[in-house]
């Protein structure tokens, strides 16, 4: 028996309340745009054929966690709390109980992380879990292990968040077209490897004031003069809070992006004295005493959960043989004051995670990578039952690296390879689907052929239509034989297109009848 999972289990479900934020998603525009009067909200946009908040949600529920605050715009609320209260298998979580809040928020007009925490620091009584809708950890990651790390130093060394950054995977180059928009630009951070502490993040302000240099203060370089530079990791917005974070969040409310703006306010806290003076009676800092210092920079457990059991005590400038950690563990950020007690300092913890394939789904190249990697995973993932396999007729080819949702016809002669086909949809004869995502609901007609393209809900492509890196908004359809590369397919530019032919043919009508009466 496992006695350090389950009672870390046991715990979280009374120790921290899990707020999950569910924005609009406009980078994945026109994937997220209304269909009509019914949103597409992006918290329910599949990966692999399961919407992707149920990632974060069981990751959720494995780490024990009981209590979850999911806030999302007032527009999606009714399809979302749908979704989470449902009786189907894919998004039930016995465990968890969900209240789903809402903002009032538009497409046009949308607030940060920081004004939505303030908004929603009364529902929020504890230490908190923050974590966004869209991200997909590695299977080799446990939000536990971001837990444990927590707990330890929050009463050891004055920890008051600890974040997880992770090594995102650069999409091949030419996969996705650049009109789709470019993965996530990496951002510079600078921690120190032996305590996992987070020291300092660039700001947008920071790269406008001076874009080639990174600034750093002697104060932070004296006291972590062996710290690690890198700019190849992401953040997964999940960070692990005290309560008492949102104290300072309401004093600086000029704050609204949460990454952008308050951590690497945060991260100063740790080696600026005057502000760590002013803001340290309000984060309470545990005060740890000698004995349990000692105690656990001496323990392995300890040592284990600083490196987050994923990242080595490994620096660039070392051999490339491993070196064995001294036994004194790593240097504590724990200062003393003139009396001899240990001095606890503000910090920031930081889990960096490297190995096995982990994203956020908030841009259009993300997306289609983290459902490529599912694919990667999967061995010829159709339907199991009988009813569902009726429907795909015996003589389509469907590769090994494919994935077809319940409920869809597949026409004979059909040829899918390296694709994600959604529930109840309506693949015709001949039709040529190669890496492609269709969510829930298309139907393709005879002898399509569709490359690369990613089809929004509902989409209804022509008989013998063909699709070369396209994007389609819910419900936009495609004329028979029509033919489009590289291109953003809106609903809104169908119309008009349909509304000009239509003003064209009744000039064309007009013009027939003056003639007739001149005559």
């Amino acid at each position: 028996m496992d006695f350090e999972e389950s009672s870390s289990t046991k715990l979280a479900s009374r120790e921290f309340l899990a707020v999950v934020l569910a924005g609009f998603g406009n980078e994945l525009l026109p994937l997220t745009s209304d269909h009509g009067d019914e949103p597409c909200p992006k918290a329910l946009l599949p990966i692999a054929n399961r919407p992707m908040i149920d990632y974060p949600l069981t990751w959720l529920e494995q780490s024990g966690i009981t209590e979850v605050l999911l806030i999302c715009p007032t527009a999606h609320r009714s399809r979302i709390s749908h979704h989470i209260h449902s009786d189907t298998s894919s998004s039930s979580y016995p465990s968890l109980h969900v209240d789903v809040q809402t903002y009032d928020e538009t497409q046009n007009l949308t607030v940060g992380t920081c004004t939505v925490l303030k908004h929603f620091s009364h529902r929020i009584q504890q230490d908190f879990v923050l974590l966004p809708c869209d991200f997909i950890p590695p299977a080799g990651l446990t939000l536990t292990s971001l837990l444990n790390k927590y707990r330890i130093e929050s009463h050891l060394d004055g920890a008051i968040v600890t974040a997880c950054w992770y090594q995102a995977q650069r999409p091949e180059k030419g996969a996705v077209p650049e009109d789709w928009g470019s993965a996530p630009t990496a951002i510079p951070i600078v921690w120190d490897r032996q305590s996992g502490t987070l020291l300092h993040v660039d700001t947008l302000d920071d790269l406008d004031r001076n874009g080639e240099e990174l600034e750093l203060r002697m104060s932070l370089l004296s006291r972590y003069a062996r710290t690690s530079l890198s700019s190849r990791y992401q953040d997964s917005h999940v960070y692990v809070c005290k309560k008492s974070v949102l104290d300072v969040l309401h004093r600086k409310a000029e704050f609204d992006s949460f990454r952008e703006e308050f951590v690497p306010w945060l991260c100063k806290l740790h080696y600026q004295r005057t502000k760590q003076q002013k803001y340290s009676k309000t984060l309470q800092p545990s005060q740890a005493n000698v004995s349990q210092v000692l105690a656990l920079r001496h323990s392995t457990l300890y040592s284990g959960l600083t490196y987050g059991g994923h990242h080595p005590p490994d620096d660039s400038t070392d051999s490339p043989t491993h070196k064995p950690m001294p036994l004194s563990g790593p240097p504590s950020p724990i200062g003393h004051i003139d009396d001899g007690i240990p001095a606890v300092s503000l910090r920031v913890g930081l889990i960096v995670h490297e190995g096995g394939f982990a994203g956020r789904a908030n841009n259009l190249p993300t997306l289609l990578e983290l459902n490529r990697h599912f694919l990667s995973l999967t061995t010829y993932a159709l339907p199991t039952d009988p009813e569902n396999r009726s429907l795909i007729n015996v003589k389509s080819q469907i590769s090994n690296d494919s994935m077809v949702g319940t409920s869809t016809k597949v026409g004979e002669r059909t040829t899918i390879k390296r694709s994600v086909i959604g529930k109840h949809c309506v693949i015709g004869r001949s039709v040529r689907i190669v890496g492609c995502i269709l969510l829930d609901h298309c139907v393709v007609g005879d002898g399509a052929k569709l490359d690369g393209s990613i089809l929004g809900k509902n989409t209804k492509v022509g008989a013998k239509a063909e699709l070369v890196r396209c994007l389609t908004q819910a419900g936009y359809e495609v004329d028979a034989a029509g033919s489009f590369k590289h291109e953003k397919l809106e609903i809104s530019d169908w119309t008009a297109g349909r509304d000009e032919d239509a003003g064209n043919e009744e000039s064309d009508s007009g013009g027939d009848d003056e003639t007739d009466e001149e005559e």
